[in-house]
């Protein structure tokens, strides 16, 4: 059980369900991407890391703390075994607004990348 307890690989557990990779997450959090490795296999994060942490995975420092692998598997499990019926009383999200606010997060990002681009390539040109 000494998995539940591990901060490190939950973040790597939600990082990876929210489609990010290590990179993207040490780029939005100004470090680098062996760092976030290191973080991703400590059983213990800081409260400040882990909560600039959260922020970047838009989930709280509790969400990241009280996730749970399994409680996913069960959720998914159950939105399905019960799709043959009345199932929308499972959801305590509307599907079509989680779809518009993952797609804006891509766009933000990818807007700071090309800018992260840009000035870099504006820095190239002064040399």
């Amino acid at each position: 059980m000494a998995e539940t307890l591990h901060i490190g690989r939950k973040i790597s557990k939600i990082r990876e369900l929210r489609g990010m990779k290590q990179d993207t997450l040490a780029f939005e959090l100004g470090i680098s991407q062996q760092t976030i490795s290191k973080i991703e296999q400590s059983a213990e994060v800081e409260e400040e890391v882990l909560a600039k942490i959260a922020t970047v995975l838009g989930v709280s420092s509790d969400a990241i703390k009280s996730f749970s692998e399994e409680a996913v598997f069960n959720y998914f499990n159950n939105f399905h075994d019960s799709s043959s019926g009345d199932f929308r009383h499972h959801c305590t999200f509307n599907p079509i607004d989680k779809i518009v606010e993952l797609y804006d997060e891509k766009i933000t990002l990818l807007e700071r990348l090309l800018l992260a681009e840009k000035e870099k390539n504006e820095l190239l040109k002064g040399k």
